[in-house]
C-alpha cells in the first residue's frame, strides 16, 4: 500500500525512519506495565527468529465452546490450557536459535509458571492483532516472525522447522479444515489479510490470495489438523504419542481413543 507523506515544515524536527515504531512500542509497553502490572520485556533489536504463541485466557465459557457442548465449559477450558502448555514446551525446544513469547487476549495469571515472556494482544480484529505482532517483531530486526495457535498440540517439530526455513515472504502451515496452524513472515503488508473471512474453511486460500495481491511471495508448509470439534478430540486421543499435559487432561476427563477403549 502506498502512502503519501507530507513534506515537513522548515525547521521541523524529523524522526529517523524506524525510530517512530520503537518509540510507540516503548510507550505502549510502559502503559501495559502500569495498567496490567505485567512482566513485559523491553523492545530490543535482534535478528533471531521470533516465535509468538497466540492464546486466549482459559476462561470457562470463552474458549473451546464447541467442545464445551460435549464435555462442559470447565473441561473445555482445561483442554485449552493443556494445549497451550504443551505447545509452549514444544516451542521451547527451539530456544537455541529463536526467541519465544506468549501473547494473550486479556491479562491472566495462567501459564505464569512457564516463565515465558508475556505480552497482550492489541485490541481489535484478528487481522489487526496479527499485523501488529508480525510488524513489531520485524521492526526489531527479526529475520522471521512466526505466530502459532494452540489448537494443534501434537504438531510435529518438522512442521515448524519447514516454515522457519522457508525463504518465502509468507509461509503458512495449512490445516485440514481450511485454516492454518501458523504463519511465518519475513515481510508483511498492511493489507495482507484484507477480505479474509475468519473461522471459515477458506481462511488459508483467502490469506494466500490477499498476501499475493500485496506482492508477497507465499508458500505452504506441511498439512496438519486443529482440535476444534469433539471428533478432533477423539482423533487426538487415538494418537500413540501425546504430550504430557494433553495426555493428563484426557485421562482426567476419561476421554480415550479407539485403541484404549478396547482394553
Amino acid at each position: 500500500m502506498s502512502l503519501q507523506r507530507r513534506r515537513p515544515k522548515p525547521g521541523a524536527r524529523q524522526i529517523r525512519p524506524g525510530k517512530l515504531p520503537r518509540i510507540l512500542d516503548a510507550a505502549q509497553l510502559w502503559i501495559k506495565n502500569i495498567v496490567y502490572n505485567l512482566p513485559v520485556p523491553p523492545v530490543q533489536s535482534s535478528s533471531r527468529p521470533l516465535l509468538v504463541l497466540f492464546a486466549k485466557a482459559p476462561v470457562p465459557g470463552r474458549v473451546k465452546t464447541r467442545l464445551a457442548a460435549e464435555w462442559g465449559e470447565e473441561a473445555a477450558a482445561g483442554l485449552h490450557s493443556a494445549f497451550v502448555l504443551d505447545t509452549l514446551e514444544k516451542l521451547r525446544q527451539f530456544n537455541k536459535f529463536a526467541d519465544l513469547e506468549l501473547h494473550t487476549d486479556i491479562s491472566t495469571d495462567a501459564w505464569g509458571e512457564t516463565g515465558v515472556a508475556r505480552d497482550l494482544q492489541v485490541a481489535g480484529t484478528l487481522e489487526l492483532k496479527l499485523i501488529h505482532a508480525l510488524s513489531r517483531g520485524l521492526d526489531q530486526g527479526r529475520s522471521v516472525v512466526m505466530i502459532l495457535g494452540s489448537d494443534s498440540p501434537t504438531l510435529p517439530d518438522e512442521c515448524i522447522h519447514r516454515l522457519l526455513e522457508s525463504r518465502a515472504d509468507v509461509a503458512l502451515g495449512p490445516c485440514e479444515d481450511g485454516g492454518y496452524y501458523a504463519i511465518a513472515c519475513r515481510r508483511v503488508a498492511s493489507e495482507m489479510f484484507t477480505g479474509v473471512k475468519w473461522s471459515t474453511g477458506h481462511v488459508l486460500e483467502q490469506t494466500e490470495r490477499a498476501a499475493g495481491a500485496c506482492g508477497l511471495a507465499v508458500e505452504r508448509g506441511q498439512l496438519w489438523y486443529d482440535v476444534d470439534f469433539p471428533a478432533d478430540v477423539m482423533r487426538l486421543a487415538a494418537e500413540s504419542r501425546l504430550p504430557r499435559h494433553t495426555r493428563e487432561i484426557l485421562r482426567k476427563l476419561a476421554i480415550a481413543g479407539p485403541a484404549e477403549r478396547k482394553h
